[in-house]
C-alpha cells in the first residue's frame, strides 16, 4: 500500500454528510471503512474506488461494535489513520414531549457514541499518531426547540456535550500525537432537513452570509481538512462550517 494513502473510518456513512466524506476520501485515493446501522449504498460508489472501500453495520452506542468497525478497517487496510466520526441520532421533540428514555438515548448515541468511537480508534493508532474529527452543530447556538423537523433540546444539548468531548479528547490523546477536532455544520442539505418545507428551507438560508443552506459534501471538505498533513497545526478546534450563519441574520 502506497505510504500517501491513508486508512479513514467515517461513521454516519450511509447518507448525508458521512456519505459525502466517503465519496470524497475514495476520490482523493484514500482507504475507507464505512460505518453504520443502515446499509450503505456502495452501488452509488465509482466502480474503480469500491477496492479501496468496506462497509461495516454499526450501532455507535454499543463499545464492542465500535471496536469491530476499528477492526474491520485494520483487517482491511493494514492500519488506521484517521476517524471521522458523523453518526448521530435527530431528535424534535419539544422539551414538553421529551422523556428521559429518550433523551438517554440520544445521548448515548450522540455523546456516547462519539466517546467509544474516539476510544475504539485511539487505541487502533497504537501511539503512532493520527487523528480524529467529531461533529458538533450549529443548532447550539441557535438553540432549536424541536417540532417541524427542527432539532430540539435533546439534539441541540448531545451536540453542545461534542465541544466539552472535543476538546477533553484533544488534551487527552495530544501525548499519542493525536490530533482531536469538531466540525460545527450549520443547516444542511441532509435527511435532517429533508423534512422542511421549502419556506423553511429559504428562511434558514437567508440567516447565512450566502443566503442558503450548506451541501453535504461542503461539510466533508472541512472535515477531510482537518484529518490531513494541512492541519497538523491544528488542534481541540470546534470548527463553525455554516455559511456565515454566526451572523445570525
Amino acid at each position: 500500500m502506497p505510504a500517501a494513502e491513508k486508512s479513514v473510518l467515517v461513521t454516519g456513512a450511509a447518507s448525508g454528510i458521512g456519505f459525502a466524506c466517503v465519496e470524497a476520501l475514495l476520490a482523493a485515493g484514500e482507504n475507507v471503512c464505512g460505518a453504520d446501522l443502515a446499509a450503505i449504498p456502495v452501488d452509488r460508489l465509482p466502480e474503480a474506488h469500491r477496492r479501496r472501500f468496506v462497509a461495516t453495520r454499526t450501532d455507535v452506542s454499543d463499545a464492542g461494535q465500535c471496536r469491530a468497525a476499528v477492526t474491520a478497517a485494520k483487517e482491511r487496510f493494514g492500519r488506521l489513520d484517521a476517524l471521522i466520526h458523523m453518526a448521530a441520532a435527530h431528535s424534535t421533540q419539544t422539551w414538553r414531549e421529551l422523556d428521559a428514555e429518550h433523551m438517554n438515548r440520544v445521548l448515548a448515541i450522540n455523546v456516547t457514541g462519539a466517546l467509544l468511537m474516539a476510544q475504539a480508534a485511539a487505541e487502533a493508532m497504537d501511539g503512532k499518531g493520527g487523528a480524529i474529527v467529531l461533529a458538533s452543530s450549529g443548532s447550539i447556538n441557535v438553540s432549536g426547540v424541536g417540532g417541524n423537523g427542527r432539532g430540539g433540546p435533546a439534539y441541540v444539548a448531545s451536540k453542545a456535550a461534542i465541544v466539552g468531548l472535543t476538546r477533553a479528547l484533544a488534551r487527552s490523546l495530544a501525548p499519542l500525537g493525536i490530533r482531536v477536532n469538531a466540525v460545527s455544520p450549520g443547516a444542511t442539505r441532509t435527511a435532517m432537513t429533508a423534512t422542511y418545507s421549502e419556506a423553511a428551507v429559504r428562511a434558514v438560508g437567508e440567516r447565512t452570509l450566502v443566503g442558503r443552506i450548506g451541501e453535504p459534501d461542503e461539510i466533508a471538505a472541512v472535515a477531510l481538512f482537518l484529518i490531513s498533513d494541512e492541519a497538523r497545526y491544528v488542534w481541540g478546534e470546534i470548527v463553525n462550517v455554516n455559511g456565515g450563519g454566526s451572523f445570525g441574520l
